[in-house]
């Protein structure tokens, strides 16, 4: 009997919750200190991957928010125009912990 209760118990992935806000920049040449250099970016989507499977896909709000729930682990981040490692996208590795964790994500435009 203890194997059936055994065999018939799941084990279950503990999950992460990830927030945080994207950003864009510099979106000036010139960046003044009266002036913001970056902004949000709305409507980014935002890929998780591990061992080269997308396990999650968030999208910005018209804020640069995200939000997502993942399975605890690390993970390769990428926007879904990008190859890896995206080197635009800042921080490109991330670990998610079964905490909420708070990671923010800046995307170099390349204006210089």
């Amino acid at each position: 009997m203890a194997l059936v209760l055994a065999a018939g118990a799941q084990a279950t992935t503990p999950r992460g919750a990830l927030t945080g806000i994207v950003t864009r920049g510099p979106i000036t040449p010139v960046c003044a200190l009266e002036q913001p250099c970056d902004e949000p970016a709305p409507n980014v989507t935002l890929l998780f991957t591990r061992n080269d499977t997308v396990l999650g896909r968030a999208v910005t709000d018209q804020n640069g928010r995200y939000r997502i729930r993942l399975p605890v682990g690390a993970y390769r981040v990428r926007r879904p125009s990008a190859t890896a490692p995206d080197r635009k996208l800042d921080p490109n590795r991330i670990r998610v912990y079964a905490a909420r964790t708070r990671v923010d994500f800046s995307i170099d435009t390349g204006i210089r």
